[in-house]
C-alpha cells in the first residue's frame, strides 16, 4: 500500500473515478480510429487529455454529488415483526 493517509482518501478516489471513466469513454471515443491503425495511441492521448480535464472537476463535485445522494435516498428502517 502506498500509506496515504486517510483524510486523503477524497482525492484518491477522485483519481481513481475519474481515471476510469475517462478511460472507458475515451476508449469507446477511440473506436473509429480503429480501422486506420492508430487506435492504441488516440485512446492513450485522448484519455490523458480527458482526465487531466475531469480529475479537478471530480475533486470539486463529488461533496456535493455525495450530499445531494443523501438528500434524495433514506436510511432503511428494520423490518418490523
Amino acid at each position: 500500500m502506498l500509506g496515504i493517509p486517510r483524510r486523503y482518501s477524497h482525492f484518491v478516489f477522485a483519481a481513481i473515478q475519474s481515471g476510469l471513466t475517462c478511460f472507458v469513454a475515451a476508449g469507446i471515443a477511440s473506436l473509429p480510429s480503429f480501422a486506420m491503425g492508430d487506435f492504441l495511441s488516440n485512446w492513450l492521448s485522448s484519455w490523458l487529455m480527458a482526465w487531466a480535464t475531469m480529475l479537478p472537476i471530480v475533486v470539486m463535485a463529488a461533496p456535493g454529488i455525495r450530499s445531494l445522494a443523501v438528500v434524495l435516498t433514506r436510511d432503511e428502517q428494520p423490518d418490523p415483526k
